[in-house]
């Protein structure tokens, strides 16, 4: 069996022999005590985002009415950030051992402090986690402003048909939106019909981050400032977002719809790490450790990085490709596979009578 990769053919192994290897790697993995919980790196990471936030609020009230406010909404991006990073890892049950304490831990932090519905990103993020770069299944590769599959982009027509073809090129910019993006699109969720865990919990936290947000802006800052310290703000969380989450699948394979591929090779396939140090580590909250991140979701972060020393050995045992890179090449994968995604996409100022009759 094959599937394509955006610049080559990869072939799987036998899934057999793959499937019994995975049983042997977890055994290995937890042998190592690598999948027990590190409460006490958890609760410095927390207690030293909540000086963080603390500090940037202090920085807020000392500065007053001055264009340096722009520099705190700046700070409180990146913090953000780093919080929306422990909601992750709270929703993966990598910080407590009880599954209610993650989920109540993870819904304050992603709802309470940094302003995203906790039960959609779940319910999102499942979905990816299943069933990564496959086409039909992951959210994660559904056409938005950005289309990431071929026949996504071929479908595009007028501005979006423009913006597509140039998609690669305008991907960090774009990024300058996708703070609005997550605020908007899970809060919506949450007044859909239908059953939804948490909902009112949630709404109310919502309700009283973005009320003491807004309020404080709006009452200190003169208008125009205040608009422009969310905007900064906003500007900043969704790059920073975004430039974390996206190198992990975009530019690998795609999975075709229908395709039957184990566990195991499904996730290391698609997945790709970033090579560094402890700064990449905690600047990407463990994101860049993105195969052994999939491969058992609920490792706390300080486990991953010998974990990959295991799995990486697994992989070349099984002749499975194991991708690592460095940052700037991640970056360059990304748009480069943006661009050639977005050639599908047809001119806007195109004429379909002109094109018709075109000598090929």
């Amino acid at each position: 069996m094959t599937i394509t990769a955006p610049a080559r053919t990869v072939r799987v192994a036998k899934p057999n022999d793959v499937v019994a290897s995975y049983t042997t790697l977890l055994k290995e993995v937890r042998r190592e005590g690598l999948l027990t919980r590190k409460r006490g790196f958890y609760i410095s990471v927390m207690a030293c985002l909540g000086l963080a936030l603390g500090a940037s609020w202090t920085g807020f009230a000392l500065l007053g009415d001055t264009w340096f406010q722009l520099l705190v909404a700046g700070v409180l991006g990146i913090v953000l950030t780093q919080i929306a990073f422990l909601a992750h890892e709270a929703s993966h049950r990598q910080i407590f051992a009880s599954r209610g304490a993650n989920d109540w831990s993870g819904r304050i932090l992603a709802a309470g402090v940094v302003g995203i519905s906790y039960q959609w990103w779940m319910n999102k993020h499942s979905r990816h986690h299943n069933d990564p770069n496959v086409v039909g299944k992951d959210p994660d590769i559904e056409v938005d402003t950005i289309s990431f599959i071929e026949e996504d982009a071929a479908k595009a027509k007028g501005i979006q048909a423009w913006v597509t073809r140039r998609q690669g090129y305008l991907f960090f910019p774009l990024l300058t939106f996708e703070g609005l993006n997550l605020h908007a699109r899970s809060i919506a969720t949450l007044f859909r019909p239908g059953a939804i865990q948490g909902r009112w919990v949630e709404l109310a936290l919502l309700a009283v981050r973005f009320g003491l947000f807004f309020g404080v802006l709006f009452w200190f800052l003169p208008v125009g400032m205040a608009f422009a310290f969310i905007g900064v703000q906003m500007a900043v969380f969704g790059i920073y977002m975004g430039a974390s989450f996206a190198p992990n699948h975009k530019g690998m394979p795609i999975i075709p719809r229908g395709s039957k591929l184990d566990f195991f090779q499904k996730q290391v396939l698609t997945s790709r790490n970033i090579r560094g140090g402890n700064f990449i580590n905690n600047a990407y909250g463990g994101l860049n450790f993105q195969i052994e991140h999939h491969l058992f979701p609920d490792m706390p972060r300080p486990h991953l990085r010998r974990a990959a020393v295991i799995v990486r050995e697994h992989c070349e045992r099984l002749k499975v490709p194991y991708t690592e890179v460095g940052v700037a090449a991640s970056y360059g994968a990304v748009v480069s596979y943006l661009n050639r995604v977005g050639l599908s996409a047809r001119d806007p100022f195109d004429c379909p009578m002109v094109n018709r009759y075109r000598r090929r």
